[in-house]
């Protein structure tokens, strides 16, 4: 840190006051730059973003930010700054092919732009005055088509601040309000309609049903093989002839009694809904152990999510240990040390459980993967100590082995996570459908689109792109350009954008708030609903706080991802700011989201919030969504019909936020 002496002459009528104010120069790589960041791909300082030295046209600078593709990096600055210095340019890691453009940007003006820059060209010095200004943007735009080393810097960089002022994180301080009513105390069942079992093996479903407690449920003409426990709405068993069974569940309490249709379908596809659960990564990282497992899965039930459908358990990477037992498969390391007494725990409670791998011989956080180089699939120190070292798949595999274990345990969801490719998918599941076990099989992560055919084929989920981050560029990159996707997923093979980046997550840096604003964070729920996406919880559930756990108990945004016809919502406007996503429902209705991206993606200051953007009115007659005739149009998220509609929807639709509805015909 450089401080510089700036002398100042005042005048108070005919007398001259002279001072001194001390500028500091702060390095950008001495800041948490993670903490500033909003693009995917993580940052480094000191380091190009593969994480090797900073270096441009055979150049290597000591000091610096390295980052990948379109990088955000967003500075409240509250007018304590005076200038801002950088050398940018591409890595000579980097890509060769692709265009880059940086662009430094004050309180919503463009403050410096490199124009075109590619491998090769000699860096550019930036030096730009931010006297007065707020909040400070460094943007690297580039559209990087799915390559890998994408690699720009900004070399050398700094910020001259005042005093012992210092630039912070963009504030999210927007009110946290809450549109959907609480459950009534009568009982209503929101489990899925249907549901996916193969002939033969274990079924485990659980009637969920909000109310007041007790509930008692009952169950009419349940299959030969399954039985149902009326205290819990546990429904278990075998079912061993294939066909569609047609069930009607009830759930009664002392103020009232519901009942549902259940389709049970025995026969060779699962997964017939997307999964909603949990997972434990961006909670808990590489310290996960089997208490943090327990207590997520007693918050999922405490904190009544359960009641509203939310049943999966899922234990992220750092799980594994050695390999033995009888099936010579992977066991769990000492941090889980009744692994199989804790898995009949989460059962008991109608809940499932879910577990990582990796067909890698170390998996991403450096522990056991599917794969050695050893028979024995031995795992010394050579390899722990040096886990990126072993990113790749070994000379021996052990796909059946870990299958017949994971079975035996009762696992009944295999995240399997790597750079993905078709041989090693395509052998976990067929181990997986010969073990006698349903398990859901996901693959992760950025699933090549070219490919996604076969991905739907092997697979009941799969990754749609990289690890998401809990921000706006992050939430949009995943789930806003999904729309060539949606043709291809639907019942038994579902996109996947990721998990969830709601509450207190931990992507990339420690446990904090998520950075999405209330109004962003209604945006990312509805278009995960409309897109038919996986719901897996990425925060801790004993953590929601009451906003968080009201977006995540509407039972009418839940049945728009959990409809039976699997449709996921087609992109079929982006204009002046606004984009509709429809999605047609089994029962002939419909669910659109009217977003106001504010044309996010397309210039510069869009790329960041600098606390004046506004809501946006938007009108629309039905006729232009396709839709004739009379239709009942109900706002979603508040469960309130929206009266004398004629036809026509008009909304007012916050900055980064959603008006969504469900419109349903009038027969």
């Amino acid at each position: 840190m450089k401080k510089i002496l700036v002398s100042f002459l005042l005048f108070s009528g005919s007398i001259a006051i002279g001072y001194t104010q001390t500028i500091k120069e702060i390095w950008l790589d001495d800041l948490v730059i993670q903490k500033y960041s909003e693009g995917i791909p993580g940052v480094n300082a000191k380091q190009n973003a593969g994480g090797e030295p900073i270096t441009m046209v055979k150049n290597t600078y000591q000091r610096g930010i390295g980052v990948q593709s379109t990088s955000v990096l967003s500075f409240f600055l509250k007018g304590n700054a005076t200038g801002f210095s950088a050398t940018v340019g591409v890595d000579d890691l980097g890509n060769r092919i692709l265009s880059h453009q940086f662009y430094v940007l004050g309180d919503g003006k463009i403050l410096f732009e490199s124009g075109v820059m590619k491998w090769g060209d000699f860096p550019k010095k930036v030096q730009v005055d931010l006297s007065g200004i707020q909040r400070m943007g460094l943007l690297v735009m580039v559209e990087d088509q799915g390559y890998t080393k994408v690699y720009t810097n900004w070399a050398d960089a700094k910020i001259a601040m005042k005093g012992d002022a210092l630039p912070l994180t963009t504030p999210n301080l927007d009110e946290k309000y809450i549109l959907t009513p609480p459950s009534p105390q009568t009982p209503k069942i929101n489990s899925a309609k249907v549901f996916g079992a193969t002939a033969g093996n274990p079924f485990l479903y659980t009637i969920a049903s909000t109310g007041a407690k007790p509930i008692r449920f009952f169950a009419d003409q349940l299959p030969t093989g399954l039985s149902l426990d009326p205290e819990t709405g546990i429904i278990s068993g075998r079912v061993n002839q294939r066909g569609n069974y047609l069930v009607v569940v009830r759930a009664k309490n002392k103020f009232g009694e519901a009942k549902k249709e259940l389709r049970i379908k025995i026969g060779d596809t699962i997964s017939l809904t997307p999964p909603m659960g949990w997972n434990g990564w961006n909670s808990w990282a590489k310290v996960i152990d089997g208490e943090k497992v327990l207590a997520s899965a007693n918050a999922l039930i405490s904190k009544g999510l359960k009641d509203h459908g939310w049943n999966y358990i899922n234990i992220d990477d750092a799980w594994q240990g050695n390999r033995g037992g009888k099936f010579k498969g992977m066991l769990a390391n000492e941090k889980f040390p009744n692994f199989k007494k804790m898995i009949d725990d989460i059962h008991a409670m109608g809940l499932k459980l879910g577990v990582y791998s990796s067909p890698w011989i170390t998996s991403y956080a450096g522990y056991m993967g599917g794969s050695s180089n050893f028979e024995n699939s031995d795992f010394p120190d050579s390899i722990k100590n040096n886990k990126r070292a072993f990113r790749y798949i070994g000379k021996y595999r052990f796909e059946t082995n870990d299958a017949l274990q994971l079975a035996d345990w009762g696992v009944d969801f295999l995240k399997y996570d790597w750079r993905i490719e078709a041989n090693s998918a395509q052998r976990m599941s067929a181990a997986l459908r010969s073990s006698g076990r349903d398990i859901i099989f996901s693959l992760s992560n950025s699933a090549p689109f070219s490919n996604v055919e076969e991905w739907g084929k092997i697979s009941n989920m799969y990754r749609t792109g990289p690890d998401i981050r809990d921000s706006w560029l992050g939430l949009y990159h995943c789930t806003f350009k999904l729309d060539k996707w949606g043709p291809y997923g639907g019942p038994g093979h579902w996109n996947d954008p990721d998990m969830m980046i709601l509450g207190n997550v931990t992507t990339g840096t420690e446990m904090h708030p998520t950075r999405l604003t209330p109004n962003e964070q209604y945006s990312h729920i509805s278009l995960f609903a409309l897109l038919s996406a996986p719901l897996l919880i990425g925060c801790p559930i004993d953590q929601l706080d009451a906003f968080t756990l009201n977006l995540l108990t509407n039972d009418e945004v839940i049945s728009i991802n959990q409809d039976p016809l699997g449709s996921s919502a087609r992109l079929i406007s982006d204009e002046d700011g606004i984009q509709t996503w429809f999605k047609k429902m089994e029962d002939g209705s419909y669910a659109v989201g009217f977003f106001n991206t504010d044309n996010f993606g397309k210039n510069p200051a869009s790329y960041f919030r600098w606390g004046t953007e506004k809501p946006k009115n938007y009108t629309i007659e039905l006729s232009k969504l396709g839709l004739k005739g009379n239709w009942k149009i109900r706002d979603v998220w508040r469960q309130k019909d929206v009266p004398s509609a004629k036809g026509v929807i008009n909304t007012m639709i916050p900055y980064h936020g959603v008006s969504l509805y469900s419109i349903q015909p009038i027969r």
